[in-house]
Formats: structure tokens, sequence, C-alpha cells
């Protein structure tokens, strides 16, 4: 990125905090404020304050906190920065995490080196200062590819309004809004508006409490978000703008959505760029890339509704009993459905109703877990830690290599796929990885010698690094669907790798390793010849942490067409010299009213005249 020039306008911020209950929505809110102000041609950034204590999310099980997201960086961080990045196209980086632990690491550090001249450090005013001297440095760090200091800064309070430990943030936040002048500070609240009783009346009382509670800590919403499983009723939101003292046309209802993409939308139709441009004095500076990126938002939410062709999917995890946990590849499974033009079909499969113990204790899981095996279009096996469940996955790899089901494999996935591949094509009797057999006598997966073995905290093979395609890898499956390229930049987390020394004999069974580091000493892509299997790709980075809703990412679009029957067709529509898709396959024209005959038979849509064009997306049979 080139260096950032100077802001010549008041930086903005949108503080969105949330009340009632946790897990209410504040990072689809934020994200989707996000995005629309991206159609104003603004640059935007986000921040993410989470009030543990940890330094990180690197050490959090995913069944505690939901997905470790990994930036380009290497920062281990809430799955909300996920959000952001799918939703504004932004790379961010650790320094968009704050948490508790980072600023009271770095308070007591500098008081260590004596920054503090002797004083009493305390929480008011040394952490609230901290926090808000955190967020105005961040806010200033170009985050796309412009190089520019973002517009807006979106700042996101976890927890919920009240709790003990965001405290020190919502007091930090109190004063920010005196630092940065009130015309450049906005809040949106985000709360609860149950449905109780037979009658299914929307209760109030849960709002006013909450922004009760925020007016008593010094904070004032501009905007109440309304969250609630039905749209909201208009005297209830005129009852909410009375009582909690903003305007009706500040009270936003958010009911549930087919989807998060359609909550963009929306919050759209009511108006919340209008609001929010009136309340910051924001002026559009609209492109041709900002019109188009709203209409392609339409077309992809038209796409979904409209979608009838199924792809059913199966993943076969460790963490599956907490859906969050996988956040990251369940989205990109979308996108990579949605741009194939095939509604997804998920079905989450827990690794340890695989394995034969399982048909003891519970022989009814063990039947439906095989059953969703074995009708399944493609077998995903995602990344995790430690050995429960690899036995069952190791058995499910297996399935889709001698059945011929695409087989996608990350991380652990990836490891796991070269265990069974070692075992039951090479011969490799007994053979697994050091993690979950410290004895194993064919040691084929073992612990990288740069990690450390006493600290787990942000020890790991982590963030962005750069793979080599090997010499003849041009024809292989992934090289040609990232488009020919010699080597793709994707985010690792992960502390063991393929012993070398076998490298030679699983390539000589029939496994080859195409892509490499940049010493061409690690494994990082396996694959199977297309005419030995339909797809079979495992990564040992994680490719689901840069997917986009309007780019899917290389592996999982091959995973989805080859589970769809279309990856030969899409392979031989790629231009021969540039491996450049000339296919229809996950385009999003834009175009907004009337739009010329030929874009709509290259976009291979009907029009039918009604009020304006309705779309009808034919999926190939």
């Amino acid at each position: 990125m080139s260096s950032p020039t100077a802001q010549t306008t008041p930086k903005k911020y949108i503080l969105v905090t949330g009340g009632v209950i946790s897990g209410i929505g504040k990072g689809v809110i934020a994200s989707s404020t996000g995005l629309l102000l991206r159609t104003m041609g603004l640059r935007v950034t986000a921040i993410k304050i989470d009030p543990y204590l940890n330094i990180d999310a690197g050490t959090m099980s995913p069944l505690d906190h939901g997905e470790v997201f990994v930036l380009d960086d290497g920062g281990e961080v809430d799955l909300d920065l996920g959000n952001y990045e799918r939703f504004l196209d932004v790379t961010l980086s650790r320094e968009n995490n704050i948490t508790t632990g980072k600023i009271y690491r770095d308070v007591i550090e500098r008081e260590r080196k004596g920054d503090y001249l002797g004083k009493t450090v305390q929480v008011v005013p040394h952490i609230t200062d901290a926090i808000q001297d955190w967020v105005e440095r961040v806010a200033k760090i170009p985050v796309d590819d412009s190089g520019l200091e973002p517009d807006v800064c979106i700042v996101e309070m976890g927890g919920t309004v009240g709790d003990i430990e965001s405290a020190p943030f919502i007091e930090a936040m109190r004063q920010f809004q005196f630092r940065v002048g009130h015309e450049n500070f906005c809040l949106i609240h985000v709360s609860m508006v149950p449905i109780v009783g037979s009658v299914g009346e929307q209760k109030t009382k849960p709002t006013q409490a909450s922004v009760r509670d925020l007016r008593g800590l010094g904070l004032t919403p501009d905007l109440i978000a309304c969250r609630s499983s039905a749209p909201l009723e208009a005297s209830v939101a005129q009852k909410i703008s009375m009582f909690c003292h903003v305007p009706s046309t500040n009270v936003l209802a958010v009911h549930d959505c087919p989807s998060v993409y359609h909550v963009p939308l929306l919050l759209h139709e009511q108006q919340l760029l209008t609001t929010i441009s009136k309340r910051l004095n924001l002026a559009p500076r609209e492109t041709q890339a900002s019109v188009s990126l709203f209409s392609k938002w339409k077309q992809l939410c038209q796409r979904l509704e409209r979608l009838h062709d199924v792809v059913k999917i199966v993943l076969v995890g460790k963490y599956t009993y907490l859906h969050d946990s996988y956040i990251s590849v369940v989205k990109s499974l979308e996108h990579a459905s949605l741009s194939c033009n095939r509604k997804l079909k998920l079905e989450w499969v827990e690794a340890t109703d695989l394995e034969p113990e399982m048909q003891s204790t519970d022989a009814l899981k063990y039947h439906d877990a095989w059953k969703s095996v074995c009708s399944a279009n493609g077998i995903l096996i995602p990344g995790g830690f430690g050995v429960r469940g690899t036995e069952g996955m190791i058995l499910a790899a297996k399935h889709a290599r001698e059945n011929k089901i695409p087989y996608l494999g990350i991380c652990l996935g990836f490891q796991i796929a070269v265990i069974e591949f070692a075992r039951n094509v090479v011969g490799l009797e007994g053979a697994n990885s050091t993690e979950l057999d410290a004895d194993t006598k064919h040691d084929v997966v073992i612990f990288m010698p740069e990690i450390s073995k006493t600290h787990v905290g942000g020890t790991m093979r982590l963030g962005s690094k750069n793979t080599l395609f090997g010499a003849g890898s041009e024809g292989s499956i992934i090289r040609r669907l990232y488009g020919g390229k010699p080597s793709v930049d994707e985010r690792h987390r992960h502390r063991y790798e393929v012993n070398p020394k076998y490298v030679d004999q699983l390539e000589a069974s029939g496994m080859k390793f195409i892509g490499r580091d940049e010493k061409e000493e690690r494994m990082i892509i396996l694959e199977r010849d297309m005419k030995d299997h339909p797809y079979f790709v495992a990564v040992q980075f994680h490719p689901e942490y840069k997917t986009k809703p309007l780019k899917p990412i290389p592996t999982f679009l091959g995973f989805i067409l080859a589970a769809s029957g279309l990856l030969p067709e899409y392979l031989d529509s790629l231009d021969p010299k540039t491996q450049q898709a000339k296919s229809n396959l996950g385009r999003y024209a834009s175009f907004d009213g009337e739009a010329p005959s030929e874009l709509l038979s290259a976009m291979n849509i009907k029009v039918e005249e009604a009020s304006g064009i309705k779309m009808v997306l034919n999926a190939k049979k």
C-alpha cells in the first residue's frame, strides 16, 4: 500500500453497543453499516473491543468463544473481525482487536519503564486514556488498496452494557465522544425486543432498561437497532422512540432475515445512510465501484432467494455443537455455492460419531452420522487440535477417497488426508501424527521444529505465508482455479507439518504435493490427479479466512463445482493462456434499471416485465 495522505476532514466514529443479551448481532449490524457506507464511496475501518483478560483469542476453545479468526499479520482475533473483512473487503491487523489484556499489558509495561513519572496508575485516567489513544491511532491505519486513511471507523463494544468487565471501555468511550467532538461521534445501540405471551406481544421494557443503563453511564444512543424474530410493529417503535428519547426514524427494526446478507438491504430500506449522513455530516463520494457494489449485493440476495438445485456438503468436525466454531468455513461454502447457483445444504457430523466405538455406545448416532457421510455430494474436514475424533475423520477421508466423493481438507484435514493415505495406500501400518500418537512407528506428521513447546499463545505458524506451486503443477486443478499463478498467499495457523522423509513415498503412490513453502521444504497443498478422483484436495493453510461474498475463494469454489458436477465444464471454460474464467459462474453484473440484452445474456438471466425488471437466475442443470 502507498503511504497515507493527510486527513483533510475530521475522522468520523460510529460506536455500536449491545444490551439485554450477548450475541444479539452487533457484529452483523456493524458490518452492514460499514458496507452501506462503502456504497457511498467512503473508506471504512473497524475495531472490535473484547473486554476479556486474554491477550487475544488464540488460546480460547472454539466451543467457548467460537472460531478464532486469523489475520494477515498473524493476529488471532474475535470472529467478528472476519465479518468486517468479508463485508467491508478490507485487510485488518491485530491492532483492530482491543482486549482488556492488551490494554493492561501496555499500561503496566509503561509503568515499569517509568513513563508515568511516579504517578499512581489508575483505571481513570490511565487505562481509559490508553483505550482512547489506541482507537484514535488504529482508526488512521489504511486497510484497503487505496493506501489512504479511512473516513469512518466503526467501533464495536463487545459484551453487554452493564457488564463489570466492560466498564473501563464504556467510560473511555464516554470521554472519547468529547475528545473527537459530538459532530464526529455516533452511537448505535442494539437491543432486544422479545415476543412473549400467547398473542405474541412485543415487549419494549428490556430495551428501555438497556438504554437507561447506557444513559446512566454517560452515553446517549443516536439510533436504536431493535432485534426481534418478527418485524417491529409501528406502535412498538413509537413507544421505544418516546421512552428512549430518539426520533422514530432512528428506531431501526432488524427482524430475522433469510440470511445475514439481507441485513444491509433491510437497514438501507429504513434510511440508515440518510440518518447517519445527517448526524455526522458525511459527504458521499460515489464512484462506479461503489454504485456497482450495491447493485452486486442486491443480486447476491436475489440469487440466494431463487436457488433450487441443492448441493449437500457434510462437515466432519470436532466442535460441531457450536456452529460458530466454523463460521468462516460455513461462509466460504455459502459464497462458493451462491456463485455456482446452488443452494447449500450443510450437514454437521461430529467426528467421534463415525468411530467404531460409537456403534456400541450410541448406535443411532453412529448410523445417522454414516448415513450423512454416505449421501454427501462433498466431504469437508476443517481444522482442529487434539486427538479426539481424529480416527472418525480418517474414516471419512478414506470413504471420500475410495468412493470418489469430492473432498476438501483444511489444516488438520490436510494432515488427516496424509495419515489416511499413508496407512491405506502406501501401507505404513499405524501411520499417524505425533500430536495424536507420540509413539507412532510412522510419524508422517510431525511437530515443526521452530515452534515453542512450552507456550501456546501466539506461537504457531501464523498469518499470511507464500505458497509456491511446483514444477509440473501447471495442469493441476488448484493452480488453474487460482488463475495459473506461480504462487499464492494464504493464512496459516498450525504447529504440525508433513514429515519430509515420507514425501517421496507418498508421491510415488499417487499423492502429489503441488504447493510448498518459500524454501520448498514444507508441504502445503496436496491433490490427487483428476483421472483418479474428481476432486481430492487438501491444504495446510486456512483459505476460509480470505473469502468474500462476491469473491469466493478458489479452493472452495472448486470443491462446490466438483460436488455439483460442474468442475470439468468450468475448467474447460478457462482461457488456456491466462487461466481466467470465461464461465458466467460467480459473476454479479453491475447495472441499475434497464439492462442491455447482451449483459443479461452473459449473466444467463431471463427478463420478465412486471414492475421494472425481474431477474430469474437459471442455474445450469
